[in-house]
């Protein structure tokens, strides 16, 4: 239940990268046939990837994940616009963290920043963002749909604001892309960020989409891989297992759309109705399979031991913010307090999940919150508040 953080390698995936963790092993630049099928394999998967994304192939550049995407994307296009003496940034309060670290260290290299307030719903407003556009605004990030509370942006609004503006426009999709219908020429958008994990691929590996005509400074110095623009060797067998699965989600899109919805609505409605004080925070435009709740009065790292006990894994935010002690950024940026934020818990399903499954979640979740309001007798009393 925490397949934000990552999905489960699909079969699909895994069939077609075997060959090349173990015979077709060769270096894509290499000149000889081994490398030649190297180099077919991976501008197939470029070609597959472009169609699926509404791009052109030659706008797809391969990346190792979806943080090296965003800093690509982010500091590469301030850079460049820094020589015509723009640096100035806009993003949105609620970032993941590979945006919203990435603006930070800008800001310690004379770049200022203007980070966009997220309103109770989850959402930025395109007038706001066209309000703090400046003549030295050289960027806008925008994250398409939410990490922790699955929220969709008004990407091709925000697009539109800034085609209109002469600004190059980023979105961090990480979350969207193969779990939602996504046309980058047709919705404006400039530069696009994703990650192969996130929807059945394998980990270690990402791409950036860049519109033909913007450039860049160049992220990764060395070799001449990726139209020169990023160094390194090719991960052959992780770009054709990413096509490969963003293949199998495309065809099945709308399908998929409709039948984790209907999980996670079944999920929301059983915890909203059967535990008092249960709440959740966002709006209603969000991922299929997104769901984040407050239990107010309990400690969510608490619950979700309970529930790891029970073997079911959920989380109390970004994976890539574990190990941090303080409340979510997101849930205090749409005016949760520090407690409510630490009573929340993210769920997030995905196509293997099953109806068994969420019938099980409806029995364990609101034993798991009984128990822990027993040993905290002034929760039981919030909860009724």
């Amino acid at each position: 239940m925490d397949n934000a953080a990552t999905t489960p390698l699909s079969n699909k995936a895994l069939t077609a990268m075997q060959p090349f963790l173990t015979s077709a092993y060769g270096n894509p630049s290499a000149l000889y046939s081994l490398g030649r099928q190297a180099r077919k394999a991976v501008e197939q998967a470029r070609d597959s990837i472009a169609d699926c994304l509404g791009a052109s192939p030659e706008e797809i550049y391969f990346t190792s994940c979806g943080t090296e995407s965003d800093n690509w994307a982010i500091k590469g296009m301030a850079r460049e616009q820094a020589k015509k003496g723009r640096k100035h940034i806009i993003s949105s309060a609620f970032e993941h963290p590979a945006v919203l670290h990435t603006c930070k260290a800008l800001e310690h290299y004379g770049f200022s920043a203007t980070y966009l307030p997220v309103h109770s719903d989850g959402m930025v407003r395109p007038d706001e963002l066209e309000a703090a556009i400046t003549p030295e605004t050289a960027l806008v990030s925008i994250l398409y749909a939410n990490n922790e509370l699955g929220t969709i942006q008004p990407i091709e609004e925000c697009a539109s604001v800034c085609r209109k503006h002469g600004i190059p426009f980023h979105t961090d999709a990480v979350q969207a892309v193969g779990h939602l219908p996504i046309q980058v020429h047709q919705q404006k958008i400039d530069m696009l960020s994703f990650s192969a994990h996130k929807f059945g691929g394998p980990k270690g590996t990402g791409a950036l989409y860049i519109r033909r005509g913007l450039y860049p400074e160049i992220f990764m110095d060395g070799g001449a891989q990726e139209q020169a623009h990023r160094g390194g060797t090719e991960n052959v067998a992780g770009i054709v297992g990413m096509a490969a699965a963003l293949k199998e989600r495309s065809v099945f899109l709308l399908k998929n759309i409709a039948r984790v919805k209907a999980l996670r609505n079944r999920l929301e409605n059983g915890l909203l109705n059967s535990i008092p004080g249960c709440f959740r925070s966002g709006g209603n435009n969000r991922l299929p399979g997104h769901l984040n709740l407050r239990f107010d009065g309990i400690d969510g790292e608490a619950l979700l031991l309970l529930l790891d006990q029970a073997g079911i894994y959920a989380s109390s935010g970004s994976a890539c913010a574990a190990g941090s002690t303080d409340p979510s950024h997101v849930l205090l940026a749409i005016g949760l307090s520090n407690e409510q934020a630490r009573s929340s818990i993210r769920f997030s399903l995905d196509i293997q999940n099953t109806e068994e499954e969420i019938e099980r979640l409806l029995q364990i979740i609101p034993d798991a919150v009984k128990r822990l309001r027993r040993f905290q007798p002034f929760s039981e009393s919030i909860a009724q508040n």
